[in-house]
């Protein structure tokens, strides 16, 4: 494999974005787009040669440094790629959406000011996400996930002059710095056992590490192997949005909406699921980390989910399925089925971009309007959006032979064959969840495609002038956003249907996951496989099927059929509704209680510990002491003799006293 061309997938990116980032002036909005598109699809072109290389042509694995940044103390600090049929996988993923997400731009942001600016950030973003996934050892690995979240703070608050946008953006990052916290431990104990930041040097460590122990206290000590992988996980909770670091994640929906496909649902809130599928080797000698994994990811899977059935915003009921659906792959995950959730990641990525999409499609026919009350009837005004959403919709359910069915379907029967502590409780959460992934996704489709056309008679619905619109009407939008969507929703229908052999079942990863064979829940899936035919098939007469049509059913009856009993539902289950409109008061704790107990805190070291202490009593008050004992000893020298000699015989007195008193 050429470590050129492996070099130029991220440098491609980065190298428009800083153009067009720098010099936009100069290139203009025509030139920015151009170049910035022509450079992620370059990426894109050739992160499929890559992986085409890998799985067909029979390339081995590339693994190796390609820059040496540093050499400290005996520790070389590389920039290296560790390119295997995960990592490969990944590039394209990232990618491929990116590049849709980036011709999508140019519609959806064409009377925007900050057209360029964006541009150059989506597309840094792009080279930043590269390298984290690309990565071979762990301080690149740092480099390239701190760099998605500065990208992701800037593009959040990309409309600065909103003070929700500012606010949204700096949680995000405050957040992700809890989580990052967390990162940095396990990262600083794998360099402290191994003496080494790349992967191959923990990777090899991780069977003596599983044995080894961190003394607490002088009765107490934790596994060594343990401490790491949960503290690299609570990094992977707070960028992949896992309870409770999931705040940020719906507040985010503040950013433009080609953001929220690329970011937000397709690429960086899936690199916690990457990180921790990439050092299987270190989780798999851990149960303790991996039910902890398990736990939290169920709990996201269906809390998360029943939060959108409460909510009115169209970006934020797919914000809260992406939470939901991350908590899938975390559930995943915690029961080793590494392949199911990066399977699953993949076909997330693209039927939730292409919701993410639709919804910017038809935020943009209605004239900047993302209240669902005030839609309805738009199939009609805007077909292709809505029979490409209805595409993504059907995916995210698990409709049988959808993209969504093979990759969720398997999530829910590994947890269910599962013997982890915590399978039980994570199988209802995964499975329960089917029913609630299908009522706040039909209702999402229904009051916004389907029924009364409530937009005609909405009071607060941005006018068409404000935004530029002269029709009055909701209407499609232009090719530059609709091709992104079909393009989009080929994946979204078909990819499960055909990798879902190789990738899943199959033997596509290779070495690139590691499972122990007493873990190897997918494996014992596999032995019940006999194609995409027949699971597809076999999909119509399972649990989880049953209960989407169950979803299907009460959203249709409450927000189609008769939507006076939805209201109804609201009055019966008032506290319920609350709690979930409320979501949880996470927020209220949050803003109520930690932030002004932190802002306490260090209000507290401020006043007492920096300026009554350092600079009050051992700056200023060391200086004022020796002030003070400066002021005696020049009372002492005065300049008269018979002062001097009157302290002469003073102290020959002493001496004389002090000699007596020996002898």
């Amino acid at each position: 494999m050429n470590p050129h061309v492996l070099i130029a997938i991220p440098l491609a990116p980065l190298v428009a974005a800083v153009i067009a980032g720098l010099g936009g002036r100069l290139i203009g909005r025509a030139g920015a787009h151009t170049l910035t598109i022509l450079g992620v699809a370059a990426s894109c072109a050739l992160s499929m040669v890559v992986l085409r290389q890998l799985y067909a042509g029979g390339v081995p694995t590339f693994n190796g440094p390609v820059y040496t940044w540093a050499l400290t103390d005996g520790v070389r600090i590389d920039v290296g790629f560790l390119i295997d049929r995960l990592s490969a996988l990944m590039m394209v993923v990232v990618t491929f959406v990116s590049l849709c997400v980036h011709v999508y731009t140019i519609g959806y942001m064409r009377d925007d000011p900050g057209y360029i600016r964006f541009f150059s950030y989506i597309s840094l973003f792009t080279f930043s996400m590269l390298m984290l996934v690309m990565s071979n050892n762990f301080m690149q690995l740092f480099f390239g996930w701190e760099a998605v979240g500065v990208v992701s703070y800037l593009l959040i608050g990309f409309w600065y002059t909103r003070p929700s946008a500012v606010f949204a953006n700096l949680k995000a990052f405050i957040v992700n710095r809890v989580g990052d916290f967390g990162f940095i431990i396990g990262i600083a104990a794998v360099f402290s056992y191994t003496g080494s930041l790349s992967y191959d040097a923990a990777f090899a460590a991780a069977p003596h590490l599983a044995h080894a122990l961190i003394p607490i206290s002088a009765t107490t000590s934790w596994n060594a192997l343990t401490v790491i992988c949960i503290g690299l996980f609570i990094g992977a909770m707070g960028k992949s949005a896992q309870v409770p670091l999931h705040v940020w994640l719906p507040d985010s929906m503040e950013g433009p909406t080609p953001i929220s496909a690329l970011i937000h649902a397709a690429t960086m809130v899936t690199a916690g699921i990457f990180m921790v599928a990439r050092m299987s080797p270190l989780f798999e000698y851990s149960d303790t980390a991996l039910a902890f994994v398990l736990v939290i990811g169920a709990t996201t899977a269906f809390f998360m989910g029943l939060l959108g059935v409460v909510n009115n915003d169209i970006k934020r009921v797919i914000a809260y399925s992406t939470l939901s659906q991350l908590g899938y792959m975390t559930a995943a995950l915690g029961v080793s089925a590494y392949s199911a959730a990066i399977f699953h990641l993949m076909t997330h990525a693209f039927f939730k971009a292409l919701l993410f999409l639709a919804a910017g499609s038809v935020i943009i026919g209605m004239h900047h309007e993302q209240d669902m009350r005030k839609m309805g009837g738009l199939a009609k005004y805007m077909p292709i959006t809505a029979v490409t959403c209805w595409i993504g919709g059907l995916a995210l359910v698990a409709t049988p032979f959808f993209s969504g069915f093979y990759s969720k379907d398997a999530i829910i029967e590994a947890v269910g064959d599962s013997h982890r502590w915590g399978a039980t409780y994570a199988y209802w959460c995964v499975l329960l969840g089917a029913y609630v992934t299908s009522l706040y996704t039909f209702r999402l489709l229904f009051m916004t495609f389907h029924g009364e056309e409530r937009f005609r008679h909405a009071e607060g619905m941005a006018h068409p002038a404000e935004h530029g619109h002269h029709a009055a009407e909701p209407h499609e939008s232009p090719w530059v956003v609709t091709v992104p969507l079909i393009a989009l929703a080929i994946p979204s229908l078909l990819v499960g249907y055909f990798t879902v052999g190789p990738v899943l079942f199959g033997s596509y990863f290779g070495s690139s996951i590691f499972v122990l064979p007493a873990n190897n829940v997918v494996g014992d899936l596999a032995r019940e496989f006999h194609g995409p035919g027949r699971l597809g098939f076999h999909g119509f007469l399972g649990w989880p099927f049953a209960l989407m049509v169950l979803g299907f059913i009460t959203a249709w009856a409450c927000f189609l059929w008769r939507p006076a009993l939805a209201d109804k539902a609201a009055r019966t289950f008032s506290g319920l509704r609350t709690i979930l409109v409320e979501k949880y008061y996470f927020d209220w704790i949050n803003e109520k209680i930690i932030a002004p107990l932190a802002r306490g805190i260090g209000f507290g070291l401020w006043k007492g510990g920096d300026q009554g202490i350092i600079d009050g009593a051992l700056v200023n008050g060391s200086a004022a002491a020796i002030g003070w004992f400066g002021g005696l000893l020049r009372r002492v020298q005065n300049g008269y003799l018979y002062s001097y000699a009157f302290w002469i015989v003073i102290g020959l007195a002493a001496l004389v006293g002090w000699f007596l008193a020996r002898g």
